[in-house]
């Protein structure tokens, strides 16, 4: 290379200042395929999350997130000239301060529904869904099977979430459904302080319903089992980890009207995660969202709506409070395409793959993902 540039540029100086650019452009190049190279690692990463959630399952995360926490939530209630109704740090605790409840809706194969006569003295004789309260401990799995086994006197595989209620932030329900795999139903002579009976019922309105609120979540699960399984999002099972706050994370999804792809909303306060908050459980879950919502795009907040549930992470602790709390992660797209949205700081549009926009936008379809119901 130097007899090269010798032959080239003349003198020794003439040659040194030709290796010097050459070593430079060379750094540099190292250095621009560096680059390239993490970034096309971190957007491979990013996506593997992605197709994590779509599958219903958790985040791979080396360290818990959130951008708005109770604690911003109160300043900025402060900084209006208002008094925040939640005390701060708050730690949700079972049997305290939170409430979850599990409900199975079980159809077999002549579209009968398992109910169950209550034997609490508030409701005695009246028929409800078997359902409970998730004790310490427990997952969601766990607090159905127990309470379906106690209630009916059957053992019961769980397939999938149907829905997710909430009301207030402090109390929130996880209907799901399954299959009967064993033991035998309770008659009136097996009658304890659980449930006087169990059976199954081909129409609920002839019965002295508890409550009428079951209507809605009994005919869901009936449109889940008679029609054609691939009309419905796939089999989504809560996940049994635990968190100490009660969390959502966001997959906001957003259309390029440039080239009509796919966009996801990422957090980069600090390393690059989906867009956090937590519950606030004084309020309406409605209430949190629009905060966090108004925090990441200003006033104007663009045409949204909550989709559904992509996955749901739930596992009690033994020790009161120790991990009492849960993460959703909920699916909200975006009415307006990109070009006509603005954010704030500390936010950016992540565009996708072909491919896996695809994957995002059939969430969208009728009945292909878990719905998320906000009772008040």
């Amino acid at each position: 290379l130097v007899v090269l540039l010798r032959v080239c540029y003349g003198s020794v100086s003439s040659v040194a200042n030709q290796l010097k650019i050459f070593l430079f452009a060379g750094c540099c190049t190292t250095s621009r395929f560096r680059i390239l190279k993490f970034t096309r690692m971190k957007m491979d990463s990013i996506e593997d999350n992605i197709r994590l959630l779509l599958q219903g399952k958790c985040l791979e995360e080396t360290q818990e997130f959130c951008d708005f926490t109770l604690e911003d939530q109160n300043e900025l209630t402060e900084s209006t000239g208002n008094v925040p109704t939640t005390p701060t740090p708050f730690t949700p605790t079972l049997k305290d301060n939170v409430c979850y409840i599990v409900a199975a809706v079980l159809i077999n194969d002549e579209g009968e529904v398992l109910m169950i006569q209550e034997a609490k003295r508030s409701c005695a004789g009246q028929w409800y869904l078997p359902a409970g309260r998730l004790e310490p401990g427990e997952s969601i799995v766990d607090a159905t099977q127990r309470e379906v086994l106690e209630e009916t006197g059957l053992e019961v595989d769980i397939t999938t979430l149907l829905m997710v209620e909430c009301a207030s932030g402090s109390w929130f329900r996880f209907v799901v459904t399954g299959n009967v795999t064993g033991g035998n139903l309770k008659t009136p002579a097996k009658a304890d302080s659980e449930s006087l009976q169990a059976m199954w019922v081909a129409n609920i309105d002839e019965l002295s319903l508890r409550g009428t609120d079951i209507f809605s979540l009994v005919q869901r699960a009936r449109q889940h089992s008679s029609t054609d399984r691939a009309l419905w999002h796939a089999p989504l099972l809560p996940l049994s980890k635990p968190a100490t706050k009660m969390m959502i994370k966001l997959l906001i999804a957003i259309r390029k009207k440039s080239n009509n792809r796919m966009c996801i909303l990422i957090s980069d306060k600090t390393a690059s995660h989906l867009p956090s908050t937590e519950i606030n459980p004084a309020r309406s879950l409605h209430y949190t969202l629009k905060k966090y919502m108004t925090e990441i795009f200003g006033s104007e907040l663009p045409p949204h709506r909550p989709q559904g549930v992509l996955s749901t992470e739930l596992l009690s602790s033994l020790e009161p409070g120790a991990h009492d709390g849960f993460v959703l992660t909920i699916l909200i797209p975006v009415k307006k395409p990109l070009e006509e949205v603005t954010i704030i700081d500390k936010y950016s549009w992540v565009e996708l793959s072909k491919a896996l926009g695809t994957e995002l936008l059939q969430k969208l379809d009728k009945n292909m993902i878990v719905p998320l119901n906000v009772i008040r």
